[in-house]
C-alpha cells in the first residue's frame, strides 16, 4: 500500500507538472520591482537544491552548484523563487534570487553562451506538442544574464522556426524588456523581471501559435545557470530535463487570481 502511494505521488509530480499561469489584468512596470504583480502570478514557493533533488526530473550530473569556498550549506549557494504571468501580448517572467555571489564573466565569451554566466532562461514551447525534438518549430528559450550593465547579448532568444533549429539571436527590445536590480547587500542577490511580447516571440517560432486564450497549453522548464568562477558551472533545471521538449512541464493559461486574503484580527 505504501508503495502504490509512493508511485501514485511520482506520476502526480511525474514529467508533466500542472503549471497553471495566471493572466494579469492590471499594468506592469518593469523596473525590477515585483510586487505590483508577483501576487497575481505562478509561483509554487522557493527553489534550492535540496528541494530539487527530491523532483523526478533531478539529475545530478546536470542539476549542481559549484562550491565557492563562502558557503556553509548548498542552499546557501543558491535559492530562488520565480513567477509567471500572462496578459493579451506578453508573458511576465521574474525572479527574487538568493545568490551567494554574481559571476557574470566568461573567459571563452560568445553571445550566445548565456550558460556560462549567472543567467535565468525560460524555455517555452508554444503551442505544447511534447513530440521530443530539440528547439524546433514553437520552441523558444528566454535568456536574461544577470549583469546590471545590460550589455547586447544581456537579453538572449533561443528558438527554432519552420525547418530551423537553434537559431540564437538576441532579444530585441521591441520583443522584450527587462530590469535587473542587485540588492546591494554584497552578495550576488537579486530581483529579475522581464515582459516578453509574443507574436515577436511565439509567433515567429511556430506556425501554429495563435494569440493566447483561457486554457490555451504551453511547454514549460526553467534554467537557473550558477557558475561561481566554475567552467560550465551549476545550474537549476525545474519542470524539464533539458532541450527535449518532451521533457518540459504543462504550461496552461487561466483567468486572474486574488492575492491571499489575511483575516483582521
Amino acid at each position: 500500500m505504501i508503495r502504490l502511494c509512493l508511485l501514485m505521488t511520482v506520476s502526480a509530480m511525474g514529467q508533466d507538472p500542472a503549471v497553471r499561469v495566471p493572466r494579469l489584468d492590471r499594468p506592469v512596470r518593469v523596473d525590477g520591482d515585483l510586487s505590483e504583480w508577483k501576487r497575481y502570478a505562478f509561483t509554487d514557493g522557493v527553489w534550492d537544491i535540496e528541494r530539487l533533488r527530491r523532483t523526478p526530473w533531478y539529475d545530478p550530473a546536470i542539476n549542481r552548484l559549484t562550491l565557492h569556498g563562502t558557503e556553509r550549506e548548498p542552499e546557501d549557494d543558491l535559492s530562488a523563487r520565480y513567477y509567471i504571468a500572462w496578459d493579451e501580448e506578453h508573458l511576465y517572467l521574474g525572479a527574487e534570487v538568493r545568490d551567494n555571489v554574481n559571476d557574470s564573466v566568461d573567459p571563452a565569451h560568445e553571445p550566445k553562451r548565456w550558460y556560462y554566466k549567472d543567467s535565468i532562461c525560460w524555455f517555452v514551447e508554444a503551442p505544447r506538442r511534447a513530440e521530443g525534438k530539440k528547439f524546433g518549430e514553437g520552441d523558444n528559450a528566454f535568456c536574461f544574464v544577470i549583469d546590471d550593465s545590460r550589455p547586447t547579448y544581456g537579453a538572449w532568444w533561443r528558438h527554432g522556426a519552420a525547418g530551423k533549429n537553434y537559431i540564437e539571436e538576441p532579444l530585441s527590445t521591441d520583443a522584450a524588456q527587462y530590469a535587473i536590480r542587485m540588492t546591494g547587500d554584497g552578495s550576488g542577490s537579486f530581483v529579475l523581471e522581464a515582459r516578453v511580447v509574443m507574436h515577436r516571440t511565439l509567433g515567429v517560432s511556430s506556425r501554429e501559435w495563435k494569440p493566447p486564450r483561457f486554457g490555451d497549453v504551453y511547454g514549460l522548464e526553467i534554467v537557473h545557470c550558477d557558475p561561481d568562477g566554475g567552467d560550465y558551472g551549476g545550474h537549476f533545471l525545474i519542470y524539464g530535463r533539458g532541450d527535449d521538449d518532451s521533457t518540459w512541464g504543462r504550461m496552461e493559461l487561466t483567468g486572474p487570481v486574488a492575492p491571499v486574503e489575511r483575516k483582521p484580527k
